[in-house]
């Protein structure tokens, strides 16, 4: 849930709310009642639920697989088959790089 700021226009009170984004506005002051409780304009606050995740969920503890540990192998076998796929061409004498010459930078 967002964390919206108010401000009084009349007694100057602020306070931070935390409301659903489907929450009418609040407009009246909680310190002096005044129906000039207005929404600020600030940078997105949100409040964070739950037990979160951590850079270790992620690792393999040798137990298995885990998601970002096969999106890394799948990244590196890309990888790999680009590089033999540059490794051929360059074995058949003939180059298509710029530079005419069977390089690492092409």
């Amino acid at each position: 849930m967002p964390i919206y700021a108010y401000k009084c226009e009349s007694c100057g009170h602020a306070k931070d709310v935390l409301q659903k984004v489907s929450d009418e506005p609040l407009t009246t002051c909680p310190a002096c009642g005044a129906p000039t409780f207005r929404k600020q304009l600030t940078a997105a606050g949100f409040q964070l639920k739950g037990t979160g995740w951590y850079v270790t969920d992620f690792r393999n503890n040798g137990s298995g697989a885990s998601a970002a540990s096969a999106g890394d192998k799948a990244g590196a076998a890309a990888a790999g088959a680009a590089a033999s796929g540059a490794a051929a061409a360059s074995e058949g004498g003939a180059s298509s790089t710029p530079c005419g010459a069977s390089c690492a930078c092409h």
